[in-house]
């Protein structure tokens, strides 16, 4: 039996009414009024592409921070009730943690419902709705389904590829095949998808472009080592013209920066610019201070469960950076004091405080010494009335400037240019931040300029360290990093459930 859920929420800078089925993802998707679709409607071809954004828009609190937790770059916040949380940071692993199970099962619930949007979206074509539409609605939905496979992949490894919602022969893939496929995807998916910037598109305000599938393409290339892959994928977004770095870099990741010409793909929220009713927002707390005093009395703080790592702030101290780590990092009196227990950091900046330049001081509390910057929303920049932490900030989720670092990178390690050199790359990133040209760039100072640049982003800095087998950067301040620990267990209860994953 079908049953309808209306949904109501902001998709890309449209309020739509959605009706769709969440219960059992392989059931036809009903849409419009009257509870039968109209196939032979754009816009009820279009309201099936809607269903995939949702998805993505509905991504959980708890499963980003899996993605990226394990890189020297952040820690998990201690003394709390998500101990396996912490020690999967610590590389000590709980097949049976409800987190892992978390993600595992809601990253392939998306796949399966993109799936099924996407076959849902041959009957409009089979209606006669316009061929070439439905070519770009389908790719679209093969842009977003090839991101959470990379994801799923990157964090476990061997997992399952799924192109049809025929589940009779599940088989596990290699990480290696996984990512082929994925590039063989977006090969497929370019051709028909928007030739223009994400913020450029009127129809679905953000939404994928060629360049969204370029830049996954290059990530799937990234992880197989093929540089001159990411060369060509990367150099193909740098010379098309249409991306810039967003000025300011700390207002990138507040409100200013929401659909800003850097972001190629980004998870939207909104209040609709008022105090109350209808609010779709991340659950930022994870990443929040448990105590502060906002500059907006009763701004609420978070769970204190996200911290960047003394080792990061050090690294980024000894390079003079500002601008990046004052973005990155928010101090804690505790925080600063023990930062000046090195002798090599006895004297700090004049900025380094427990006070954010936006007012909002941030107190001592015990899970952690300091918090995510780019987690961070200034209390100031809340729409009045709104009080929980974050709310109304979007999710960044690729950028040019990773784009500029994973070309630079291809070319550092023997990839024919495409789009200029290596150093002009890595420079245009560099200033930004207030930082002097390079002369000449090697593989080695791109990898500084991506942790730098790329800190607390979905795990960006771990997955790039695995892949160069870089165990020393791994284990630091007390843990030991080996490769048989790359990939996370199979979540226990989806082994009891799935019978290629206990083979």
């Amino acid at each position: 039996m079908k049953r309808l859920i209306n949904i109501k929420f902001l998709l890309l800078g449209l309020a739509i009414s959605l009706f769709s089925c969440t219960d059992k993802l392989d059931e036809d998707l009903e849409l419009t009024t009257g509870g039968s679709v109209d196939y032979t409607s754009a816009e009820g071809a279009k309201g099936t592409l809607v269903g995939a954004y949702a998805k993505f828009q509905d991504i959980g609190w708890e499963q980003i921070p899996l993605i990226a937790v394990r890189g020297d770059d952040v820690n998990s916040g201690g003394l709390g009730d998500q101990q396996p949380f912490a020690d999967t940071d610590k590389f000590v692993y709980d097949s049976n943690y409800w987190m892992y199970n978390s993600v595992w099962e809601n990253w392939y619930q998306t796949i399966v419902q993109v799936t099924a949007q996407m076959e849902e979206l041959e009957k409009f074509r089979a209606a006669g709705v316009d061929s070439k539409l439905i070519d770009q609605y389908q790719a679209e939905c093969k842009t977003l389904r090839a991101f959470y496979l990379l994801q799923i992949s990157k964090v476990w490894g061997k997992v399952i590829l799924m192109e049809t919602l025929d589940q009779t022969q599940l088989k596990l893939q290699s990480k290696d095949e996984i990512m082929q496929w994925i590039s063989s995807q977006m090969d497929s998916a370019i051709p028909n998808l928007p030739d223009m910037r994400p913020n450029q598109r009127t129809d679905l305000k953000g939404g994928v472009t060629k360049y969204t599938a370029l830049a996954i393409k290059a990530m799937a290339n990234l992880e197989l080592k093929n540089y001159q892959g990411v060369a060509d994928a990367t150099g193909a977004i740098i010379n098309s013209n249409k991306f810039t770095l967003y000025s300011d870099f700390y207002q990138l990741f507040k409100i200013p920066g929401k659909l800003a010409d850097e972001n190629l793909l980004e998870i939207q929220y909104s209040d609709f610019g008022t105090g109350s009713g209808t609010n779709i927002s991340h659950l930022w707390a994870f990443y929040g201070p448990t105590d502060w005093t906002p500059a907006v009395t009763g701004a609420n703080g978070g769970w204190g469960f996200y911290e960047p790592s003394l080792k990061y702030i050090k690294f980024m101290l000894a390079r003079g950076e500002k601008t990046r780590l004052e973005t990155s990092v928010l101090f804690t009196d505790r925080g600063i004091t023990e930062i000046k227990k090195d002798p090599n950091f006895a004297t700090l900046p004049s900025w380094v405080s427990s006070t954010t330049k936006d007012g909002d001081k941030i107190k001592d509390y015990a899970r952690a010494m300091f918090v995510s910057g780019k987690h961070y929303l200034p209390s100031k920049q809340l729409t009045p009335g709104r009080l929980d932490y974050g709310t109304n900030k979007n999710y960044i989720v690729t950028r040019y400037a990773e784009i500029l670092l994973m070309y630079a990178e291809a070319v550092t390690r023997g990839a024919s240019p495409t789009a200029g050199t290596a150093v002009a790359a890595v420079n245009l990133v560099r200033q930004r931040a207030g930082l002097s040209a390079l002369s000449s760039v090697t593989a080695d100072q791109v990898m500084d300029e991506k942790y730098a640049e790329l800190g607390m982003e979905w795990g960006i800095r771990y997955y790039d360290m695995v892949r160069l087998g870089n165990t020393a950067a791994l284990s630091y301040d007390g843990r030991t990093f080996t490769m048989e620990k790359q990939f996370l267990p199979y979540p226990l209860a989806q082994v009891d459930k799935i019978n290629a994953l206990s083979k």
